[in-house]
């Protein structure tokens, strides 16, 4: 038997029928201009809209701040940055410290900083590698980025620690931290809601025909009658 299908009509209808407020929506574009740090946009919609955002401005451009110099490898800076934001964060939270001296160690290793490199693994991180399994196995894995320099035969596990991708996950860590210390989400919520529509979709797509989303065009495909 042929999947029902859910044709545009029928389709439009159920979703007039879904009460969306404007002031829902509007909280949502506020979160995700807090989230993902747009200071100016987030001060300009809050003015239009007349909504408070959830924190203080200020603190989203210390966020950004201290992404910025996780991304351009000044991992003293952000450590800095952080420290005077809020010292607890750090304190509390061996796990992230560790991932900010790994990230250092490697920025070290990216120099060709060898000796630096040896001598800051021995003082900051070896003590800690024997305080978790976990920390162990990753300042092996980040040592090991000595052995095989920028050799294209390192195993990609080793050789990813030197991508933009590892700067940009360090301070993806850094940011939720900062966000949970705000009382804030980790992910914005819009993100969580386009995640959910996909998983949506692809169940419902199981047992009926309907109405897909082109999220990049924000339009629908629909069924042919």
């Amino acid at each position: 038997m042929p999947a029902p299908k859910i044709l545009q009509e029928e389709w439009e209808r159920r979703l007039h029928d879904v009460n969306v407020t404007k002031q829902d929506l509007n909280r949502l574009v506020m979160d995700y201009l807090v989230i993902e740090g747009y200071k100016t946009a987030a001060e300009e919609f809050s003015r239009e809209t007349g909504m408070d955002a959830p924190v203080d401005f200020e603190s989203i451009e210390s966020r950004m701040n201290i992404r910025e110099a996780l991304q351009r490898g000044d991992v003293g800076d952000a450590i800095t940055r952080v420290n005077d934001l809020n010292p607890e964060i750090l304190d509390t939270n061996p796990a992230l410290y560790f991932r900010l001296q790994q990230q250092k160690l490697i920025e070290h290793i990216r120099q060709g900083n060898t000796d630096e490199a040896l001598r800051f693994a021995q003082e900051e991180l070896a003590p800690r590698g024997e305080e978790s399994p976990e920390f162990l196995s990753e300042l092996e894995r980040t040592m090991a980025l000595l052995a095989y320099e920028s050799s294209p035969l390192a195993p990609p596990a080793i050789r990813e620690l030197l991508s933009p991708a590892q700067r940009m996950k360090t301070a993806g860590e850094v940011n939720s931290a900062i966000l949970e210390s705000l009382s804030q989400g980790k992910e914005a919520k819009l993100v969580g809601l386009l995640r959910l529509l996909s998983w949506g979709e692809s169940m419902l797509g199981e047992h009926a025909a309907f109405p897909k989303l082109n999220m990049s065009e924000g339009t629908f495909t629909y069924p042919s009658k």
